[in-house]
């Protein structure tokens, strides 16, 4: 076998194999993949395990929107084709709680009068990233490459909304969110004492 004939075949097997991707790729886009089997849902209901009572107020959320650009290069192939590039967009919100639970006899103090009270509330705490599942997506960026390759290795989302997670979360301690949880405390304590005919005083 000449070196001319073996290079041909060889070119016809690999022209061969994109075509095959390619047209996988394009199923796959309109969901049409014959690597999908049928799907048989087995789940069981919610089960409720407990109900704890909460006595913590809810003073402050932050609204967040975080963009993740990553743009992973390929390797082993031409410097033609570029990279995959993920761009995605996480929208959430994280919440500032004061746990009220927490304050001993300490931290207050009722004059002698029954008139005034002094307070020192516990510090502000912040609640894990709330991710909004139905506002946050991937924007399609990429290549006809990476369309054809998406069966092989699909995206891992996960992955970006734990980094959306982590990346909001030091946003939001990087923020006057737990001011404002405690000052937003203050105002409703302020006018539930008001109520009883007591003026609070807070320190620190």
């Amino acid at each position: 076998m000449t070196t001319l004939i073996l290079f041909k075949r060889i070119a016809f097997v690999v022209v061969g194999a994109v075509v095959a991707l390619a047209g996988l790729g394009v199923a796959n886009e309109y969901g049409f993949s014959p690597f999908q089997p049928p799907q048989t849902d087995r789940s069981q209901p919610a089960v409720l395990m407990s109900i704890q009572n909460l006595s913590r107020y809810e003073a402050a959320v932050a609204n967040f929107e975080k963009v993740i650009d990553i743009q992973d290069e390929v390797a082993r192939v031409p410097g033609i084709i570029p990279g995959r590039r993920t761009l995605f967009v996480a929208v959430g919100t994280v919440d500032a709680y004061v746990d009220l639970s927490g304050l001993a006899d300490k931290d207050m103090t009722l004059s002698e009068d029954g008139k005034a009270v002094t307070v020192r509330l516990p510090e502000p705490e912040l609640e894990k990233p709330n991710i909004d599942h139905a506002k946050s997506h991937v924007v399609d960026t990429r290549t006809t490459f990476d369309k054809i390759s998406d069966f092989i290795e699909l995206p891992q989302e996960a992955k970006l909304y734990l980094r959306a997670e982590k990346d909001m979360t030091a946003a939001a301690e990087e923020s006057e969110l737990r001011k404002r949880a405690t000052a937003n405390t203050k105002a409703m304590l302020t006018a539930t004492f008001d109520t009883l005919g007591i003026r609070a005083t807070f320190i620190d």
